[in-house]
């Protein structure tokens, strides 16, 4: 069975890029990501993504563009991951799921360790931006 899950690219006015360094308590701990979760049944992902944000960063996020999706096979689980293109409307980030998270400009966000899934994601995104 495939899990869809979304992610958010939470652009900044200047460019950068918020990316979020997953827990001890997560699966693939100490990993980069784009912040998101599982779409629950019955939600669409624009809803699962502004409310996953919401829960996780305790942010508003307005969705600004929709990327590819792509399925990820983990040794453990598939994942569909639905990437979004967003910024903030309101609330300043306070983590409750992951260790730390940081504004990151487009050669920074190459030097992280992704958590596998969002890697296409990443290149996806730095080639829209070019």
């Amino acid at each position: 069975m495939t899990i869809p899950v979304v992610c958010a690219l939470i652009a900044s006015d200047d460019g950068k890029v918020l990316a979020a360094r997953r827990s001890s308590s997560m699966d693939l701990p100490g990993k980069w990501e784009f912040p998101g979760g599982k779409v629950e049944p019955g939600e669409t992902p624009r809803k699962a993504l502004i409310r996953e944000i919401e829960e996780e960063l305790g942010i508003l996020v307005r969705i600004s563009a929709t990327m590819s999706a792509n399925v990820h096979h983990y040794k453990e689980k598939t994942i569909k991951l639905i990437p979004f293109v967003c910024s903030i409307i309101s609330g300043e980030v306070c983590l409750k799921e992951h260790q730390s998270w940081s504004w990151f400009d487009r050669d920074e966000l190459e030097d992280l360790d992704w958590a596998e899934a969002d890697i296409p994601v990443l290149k996806e995104y730095l080639l829209m931006r070019g």
